[in-house]
C-alpha cells in the first residue's frame, strides 16, 4: 500500500489536494481574465488547464505561430499562484488545415466523411494530421517547458471520444500493418478470423479492409481487431506527442480518460502505465437507472487504472451538462456530494468543466464553476462551500483505499460481447458489470476493478460479470486463483470464447467449466417482458440456461416453463475455494441477497446502509472514513475521531444530515449506531 505523496498532490501549490478547472480564457478579453483569477483564488482555485482548444489561436495559419496572449494569461496565473495544465493545444484542428488538407478527415464505416464544425475532425492515423499536430506540440513545448505556472502537460483532450474508429483509406493501410505486427502470417491470420466461413479467405494483405458496412453482419473477429487497433493508434499518437513534450520537460504528461458509461473504445489498461498522472473526466448520465452508483462505479474503475494510487478527476460538472436528452440540474447539495465521492475513492484533485460558463458555442449551457448568473447563485456558493471543505481535507492527499473484493474488468470482453449475432441484444456487458458492482455499492463492499490478467491473490471475493471473451491463461489465473482459497461470483456468458472469439466447444461456459461445476447445452435468452419464477419466491428476467450440476449445489431453481427444476445460481467446492455462478439475471433483492452470501462465506461482512456510502481511505495509521448520505434521512454511524467537514470532535457516534458528508479521521469500528 502506497502512503507516500503522490504525483497529484505534487499539482498543488501546497502538496494538499487540487481543486481546479478547464480555463477558456481565448472566449474572453484581458478585463476578464483579471476578475476570473481573483475569483479564482476566492473560491481556492489552484489548477487549471488552458490551452485545451488553443490550435486556431496559436497558429492561425500554416506559417504564423502568436504566443502573446497566452504568455499573459500564463503570467497572470503565475503572478497569482495558480499552477497550470497546460494543454498541448491539438485535440481539434484549424479550419486552415482541413481545408488545405482534406483527406485528415474521419471517416465513418459506411463511408461518409465527418466534416469540420465541431471538434476532433482528425483521422488518428493520417500522417499530415500528425505532422502538423507536433509541430505545434514542439512550439509549445520549447516556449512553455520551464514556465514558472507549469504543473502538468495535457495531450490532447478525451481522446477518442469522437473520432476513435476511422474507415479511410489511410486507415485501412495502418490496420494492415497492425494486422502484419500481430500476425506472423496470412494463414495465421485466416486462421484466428474463422475465414473459411462465408469464403472470407484472404489470399493477399491488401484484401484486408477495416470493417466497413457490409450487406450482412461483419467477421466478429475482424471486428474485434479493428477495436484493438483503434485503440492502440490512440495511444501510439498519445506517445508521439509525450516523446516531444518529454524533449523540453521533466514535468508529469497525461491525458484525460473517459471511463463512464458511454465510451468504450480505449483499452485504458494498455493505456494507464503510459501517463504519470491518472486522470478521468466524468459526469453523472441521467439516462442509466442509478447515476450515482454509476459515480462511484468510474471512480474505483479509475482507481484500479491508477493501480490504487491516487489519481485526478481532471473534469467533472457543477450541475448539468448540454449533450444528454434531458440535462438535469444538481439539486442543492448534490455538488458536494458527487464531488466527495470521487474523493472517497481515491481521487486527489476535483476539477470541473469549466471555470466560465461560455457564451456561445454548443457548451453554453454546460454548468460551469461562475454560472451565467454570476457570484449570486446557488452553484457559486456551493463551489465555494466544495473549495472549503477540500482545504479541511487538505491531509487526506497522498492516502489510498483499501478493498478486499475486486472485480474483473475487460474493456476487450465488452467489445466481444456487444457484437452482433448473439443469443440476445439485450445483454449488454455493461449493463451485467453494474448489476454486480451496484449489489456490492448497496452492500457497502468497497472493490478495486483489476483486468483479467490481474493479480487477485490480495482479495477475499472476486465478481467476474459476463467475461464472454477470455483467454486460457487468464481463465486459468482465475480458476488457480479458487483453488487456492479464493471466492469467485461468475455471471451468465462467461468464458465462451477465446481471444479469437472463438467458441471453446463442449459445453458452456467453456473455460469456466471445470471451475463451476456446471455444463451449459444450450441458451434460452427470454423475450421482453418475460420472466422466470424462481424458488425463493422471486423472479428472473433477461436469460435462462439449460443447465445440469456436475460437481455444483443449486442454491437457486427455475420453478416455471420447460426448464422447470434447471438450476439458476450455484456455488461449486473448487480446491481450498468456492465458485458462484449466476445462470439468470437476478432481480436487485435477489442479486444483493446471494452476493452478500458469497461475501459473508468469503469473512467479508456486508454491513452498508442503502444509500450511504461509507468508503475508507488509509495513510499508515490514520484512517479517514468518508460517509456520503445520498438518502432524505439522517443516518448515524458509530465512530470515534475528528470530523474534518465540520471540524468537529465525533465520541461513539456520528451525525451524518440527509444529503450531506462528513468525513471522520479515526479508525473505525464500521458498527451502525442504533
Amino acid at each position: 500500500m502506497q502512503t507516500n505523496s503522490s504525483p497529484v498532490t505534487q499539482l498543488a501549490p501546497d502538496g494538499g489536494l487540487v481543486f481546479g478547472c478547464d480555463y477558456n480564457p481565448e472566449q474572453w478579453d484581458e478585463a476578464t481574465w483579471i476578475e476570473d483569477v481573483r475569483l479564482m483564488r476566492e473560491a481556492g482555485v489552484n489548477l487549471v488547464a488552458i490551452n485545451i482548444f488553443g490550435w486556431a489561436e496559436l497558429q492561425p495559419d500554416a506559417d504564423t505561430f502568436t504566443f502573446d496572449r497566452l504568455d499573459a494569461v500564463m503570467d497572470l496565473l503565475s503572478a497569482n499562484g495558480i499552477g497550470v495544465n497546460l494543454g498541448t493545444g491539438t485535440s481539434s484542428p484549424p479550419p486552415w488545415l482541413t481545408t488545405a488538407h482534406p483527406a485528415i478527415l474521419p471517416v465513418t464505416a459506411d463511408g461518409a466523411t465527418r466534416w469540420p464544425g465541431g471538434r476532433q475532425a482528425w483521422c488518428p492515423s493520417s500522417p499530415i494530421f500528425r505532422t502538423s499536430a507536433l509541430r505545434l506540440v514542439e512550439e509549445v513545448a520549447r516556449r512553455y517547458g520551464s514556465h514558472p505556472a507549469l504543473r502538468l502537460w495535457h495531450v490532447s483532450n478525451e481522446l477518442g471520444c469522437h473520432n476513435a474508429l476511422c474507415y479511410c483509406d489511410t486507415s485501412a493501410d495502418a490496420f494492415r500493418r497492425w494486422l502484419q505486427d500481430r500476425y506472423p502470417t496470412l494463414d495465421a491470420l485466416n486462421a484466428a478470423w474463422g475465414t473459411a466461413f462465408w469464403s472470407q479467405r484472404y489470399s493477399a494483405w491488401e484484401q484486408i479492409l477495416p470493417p466497413r458496412t457490409p450487406h450482412a453482419t461483419p467477421n466478429p473477429t475482424q471486428v474485434l481487431d479493428f477495436r484493438r487497433f483503434s485503440s492502440d493508434e490512440l495511444l501510439g499518437y498519445y506517445r508521439a506527442e509525450t516523446a516531444v513534450l518529454r524533449a523540453h520537460s521533466s514535468l508529469p504528461v497525461t491525458t484525460n480518460f473517459m471511463v463512464t458509461a458511454h465510451i468504450r473504445t480505449q483499452n485504458y489498461w494498455q493505456w494507464a502505465p503510459e501517463m504519470d498522472v491518472i486522470a478521468n473526466d466524468h459526469y453523472p448520465d441521467h439516462r442509466l437507472e442509478d447515476p450515482v452508483q454509476e459515480i462511484a462505479f468510474a471512480a474505483d474503475l479509475t482507481r484500479g487504472l491508477a493501480r490504487n494510487r491516487p489519481w485526478l478527476l481532471m473534469e467533472h460538472a457543477t450541475s448539468a451538462v448540454n449533450w444528454q436528452p434531458r440535462n438535469i440540474a444538481k439539486a442543492p447539495g448534490e455538488l458536494l456530494r458527487n464531488s466527495l465521492a470521487h474523493l472517497a475513492r481515491g481521487a486527489d484533485g476535483l476539477c470541473f468543466f469549466q471555470w466560465r460558463a461560455s457564451l456561445q458555442g454548443s457548451e453554453k449551457f454546460h454548468s460551469a464553476m461562475l454560472p451565467h448568473a454570476g457570484t449570486d447563485s446557488k452553484i457559486w456558493r456551493e463551489v465555494s462551500e466544495l473549495g472549503d471543505a477540500l482545504g479541511r481535507l487538505r491531509e487526506v492527499a497522498g492516502s489510498t483505499v483499501t478493498a478486499r473484493a475486486a472485480v474483473v474488468f475487460s474493456w476487450e470482453a465488452w467489445w466481444a460481447c456487444d457484437g452482433e449475432s448473439h443469443p440476445s441484444s439485450d445483454l449488454r456487458y455493461l449493463d451485467q458489470v453494474h448489476a454486480l458492482y451496484g449489489a456490492l455499492w448497496d452492500a457497502g463492499i468497497t472493490a478495486d476493478f483489476l483486468p483479467p490478467d490481474g493479480d487477485l491473490s490480495a482479495y477475499d471475493l472476486v465478481l467476474v460479470p459476463a467475461l464472454y471473451l477470455v483467454t486460457d491463461d487468464d481463465a486459468a489465473r482465475l480458476t488457480d486463483y479458487v483453488r487456492q482459497g479464493g471466492t469467485a461470483v461468475i455471471s451468465f456468458f462467461s468464458g465462451i470464447v477465446d481471444e479469437n472469439e472463438r467458441v471453446r466447444p463442449g459445453g458452456y461456459p467453456g473455460a469456466f467449466r471445470d471451475l463451476l461445476g456446471v455444463r451449459v447445452e444450450e441458451f434460452h435468452p427470454l423475450a421482453a417482458g418475460r420472466q422466470l419464477a424462481l424458488s425463493n419466491g422471486t423472479s428472473a428476467e433477461l436469460w435462462s440456461e439449460a443447465l445440469r450440476t456436475t460437481t455444483a449445489e443449486p442454491v437457486l431453481t427455475i420453478t416455471d416453463g420447460h426448464l422447470s427444476g434447471t438450476p439458476a445460481v450455484t456455488r461449486n467446492s473448487f480446491g481450498n475455494g468456492t465458485a458462484w455462478y449466476l445462470g439468470t439475471s437476478l432481480d436487485k433483492e435477489t442479486l444483493l441477497e446471494v452476493l452478500s452470501d458469497a461475501a459473508r462465506s468469503a469473512g467479508i461482512p456486508a454491513s452498508g446502509t442503502r444509500g450511504v456510502e461509507t468508503i475508507e481511505r488509509v495513510a499508515g495509521d490514520r484512517t479517514y472514513l468518508f460517509l456520503i448520505n445520498h438518502t432524505t434521512q439522517d443516518h448515524k454511524h458509530r465512530v470515534t475521531g475528528t470530523e474534518l467537514v465540520t471540524g468537529t470532535d465525533v465520541a461513539d457516534v456520528v451525525v451524518v444530515p440527509e444529503g450531506s458528508v462528513r468525513v471522520v479521521r479515526t479508525i473505525p469500528t464500521g458498527k451502525e449506531a442504533n
